[in-house]
């Protein structure tokens, strides 16, 4: 079965660029967002495996959503990771950095370190 997997971000080529790499390995269903208010909503009925989630948004910031999801019942167990170009890559590991109790990553996003942030997240094999 598919690893659901939804992008968030304003910038719609990077959530396009994303999206075609990581559903070209087969093993992800991806559905992209690029309003942080109509994430919360996507969320609720896609139902992700884990979000990939910009930190600076017009209308909702990365962090407002992840609040958001904290609170609720049915989106607070969903692993978020932060994409953000506020952090270098020098300042993150290459498949990203704790801080708090989510994974940050710097863009731009290498595809094959995001794959393995993936992995180490949702398991290999689940």
């Amino acid at each position: 079965m598919k690893k659901k997997i939804l992008v968030v971000d304003d910038e719609v080529s990077l959530t396009h660029m994303i999206r075609r790499g990581l559903e070209a390995k087969g093993n992800y269903l991806v559905m992209e967002e690029n309003s942080g208010r109509r994430a919360i909503t996507a969320a609720r009925s896609f139902r992700p495996d884990i979000v990939l989630l910009d930190v600076m948004m017009p209308d909702l910031d990365g962090g407002s959503v992840a609040a958001i999801f904290a609170e609720d019942d049915d989106l607070k167990h969903i692993p978020i990771v932060f994409l953000t170009a506020i952090v270098t890559k020098e300042e993150t590991q290459p498949t990203g950095s704790v801080i708090g109790r989510h994974t940050f990553m710097a863009k731009p996003v290498n595809l094959d370190d995001l794959l393995t942030c993936i992995e180490d997240h949702l398991g290999a094999g689940r």
